[in-house]
């Protein structure tokens, strides 16, 4: 079996497939403080919840856009797997052209999206991944990587109104009953939900005036369906892609 991880700023997203059947995932906050032993101990308790067995995984593939977090997990999976994982970086395979001016600078969780969304339709799309911070992603129809744009995610937007503002509090990120809030928790959710769903929209609206061909517009990340349900140019929710991904980057770096 195959474990796949994705290192986020706020949250590790983990999954296990066989073959091509993702039997488990799960999400954790990531620590940088966080050792190779702790994650031995986390994930033990999480397979066995998943009814999993310890000792199947034969392989796993690891994107981090957190460099501290990095080392410690290549050190869970040595030590406590017995297993070489691969690193999404420079170097890796990904069968995707970066059209950046400086590819390295493509954080690897966003390489790794646009190889699953392009793997799944095979034409133009853009991904807006809904994480620490919201990005959107270009690919074009011969399945290069473009580029993108980046905006403060909706965790951020939330904890700075709280920290910035002395008599605003600290929300549930929901959807509230109307836009014009009756109330101050109403009204920063409305401000929140509608307004990032409008901030999505009119990037992704930009993008498809700059350029001259179709484009599919996919949303991932925990808070996608949410947005998704508000937005009018988010054409599906896929919380999965970016594990997804991972286990196509895998195959494609197999040996």
């Amino acid at each position: 079996m195959l474990l796949v991880v994705d290192v986020g700023n706020t949250n590790t997203v983990l999954g296990v497939y066989e073959g091509d059947s993702l039997l488990a995932h799960w999400r954790i906050e990531t620590k940088k403080g966080r050792t190779a032993d702790e994650y031995a101990i986390v994930l033990r308790e999480l397979f066995a919840l998943s009814g999993l067995s310890w000792p199947s995984i034969s392989a796993g593939i690891v994107s981090s856009v957190v460099p501290p977090v990095l080392f410690p997990i290549e050190d869970f999976f040595r030590r406590h797997l017995h297993v070489l994982p691969l690193a999404v970086g420079p170097g890796i395979r990904t069968g995707m052209p970066i059209l950046y001016e400086n590819p390295r600078e493509v954080g690897a969780d966003r390489i790794v999206n646009a190889v699953a969304a392009y793997d799944r339709f095979q034409k133009g799309c853009i991904v807006v991944d809904f994480g620490t911070a919201t990005t959107f992603d270009v690919i074009t129809p011969r399945g290069e990587y473009l580029g993108g744009a980046i905006a403060p995610g909706i965790m951020i937007s939330a904890d700075a109104l709280y920290h910035a503002a002395a008599k605003l509090p600290r929300v549930e990120l929901s959807r509230p009953a109307k836009v014009i809030g009756r109330n101050t928790i109403a009204s920063i959710q409305s401000g929140l939900i509608f307004g990032y769903a409008g901030l999505v929209d009119s990037v992704v609206e930009r993008m498809r005036a700059e350029l001259d061909f179709p484009m599919r517009c996919l949303a991932t990340g925990g808070l996608a369906p949410l947005i998704a349900k508000e937005s009018r140019t988010i054409e599906e929710a896929d919380e999965m892609l970016t594990l997804r991904g991972l286990k196509i980057l895998f195959e494609r770096n197999r040996s």
